[in-house]
């Protein structure tokens, strides 16, 4: 019987990555997010690559509305196999010292607490079957500081924490839990960072049920862009804090 998986934050580059290698292994797929004429034609697409898909359209950030969507993917698709959460950036990204309570919210809406809501519903139908895939995307400031990205930081790093957290405690229980680290930008043609060659990645790690995180790109190179974006600011860090804090 074929599988189900269903992609939360859908789009046509990284989702549309992951939909075609899961595609090709003979999974229905689910396709999650806003807008509805981008998934009509990711529908379309992978339709006529010989994809059985279907498109459920919510607002992530939408508690219920998300539900409702997923709920839609079970009744027409069957239980969720996969569930892989990845919604692109959204509303205002501050540094460090501009972030606020509402800016940090904002992002926690949309990566944590989005994430908390799927994975709250698919996951007791996986626990009952004994068998069940939750794919959790992240950035790479989830794991590197970058003050420019502080508030979008502030949440991955809590979903990449939750996502570790999940693959320990529910491994043993038969469910893998895992998160992916992106750390490169989504380019067709790149040879790390196309659509395709990150899809073949999820779908990898998918086949590797004891690793709780793949990280596709270098964060190290990363961690030198923070560095040279640091130095570039030209004031060192307590300069700052006496500014704003008199």
């Amino acid at each position: 019987m074929a599988k189900t998986l269903v992609i939360v934050g859908a789009g046509p580059g990284l989702g549309m990555g992951v939909a075609r290698a899961f595609g090709r292994e003979g999974f229905r797929v689910g396709l999650v997010a806003r807008n509805e004429k981008t998934l009509s034609a990711m529908v379309g697409e992978l339709s006529g690559l010989g994809v059985t898909a279907a498109a459920f359209p919510a607002d992530i950030r939408d508690r219920d509305a998300l539900t409702r969507a997923l709920c839609g993917a079970e009744e027409e698709l069957g239980p969720v196999d996969v569930l892989e959460y990845s919604p692109g950036p959204s509303g205002p990204i501050t540094d460090a010292v501009q972030t606020t309570a509402a800016s940090a919210a904002e992002q926690f809406e949309l990566h944590v607490l989005g994430a908390v809501t799927a994975v709250g519903h698919v996951l007791p139908g996986m626990r009952e079957r004994g068998t069940g895939t939750l794919l959790l995307t992240t950035g790479v400031s989830s794991a590197i500081a970058a003050p420019f990205l502080a508030n979008v930081g502030l949440a991955m790093a809590g979903l990449r924490n939750w996502a570790l957290s999940l693959h320990a405690q529910l491994r043993p229980q038969g469910i893998h839990a895992a998160t992916v680290t992106i750390a490169t930008r989504v380019v067709p043609g790149d040879e790390v960072g196309d659509p395709g060659v990150i899809g073949a990645r999820y779908a990898g790690l998918y086949g590797q049920p004891d690793r709780a995180e793949e990280v596709i790109g270098d964060p190290e190179a990363f961690r030198g862009f923070v560095a040279e974006w640091a130095e570039s600011q030209g004031r060192p860090p307590e300069a700052d804090l006496r500014e704003n804090h008199p």
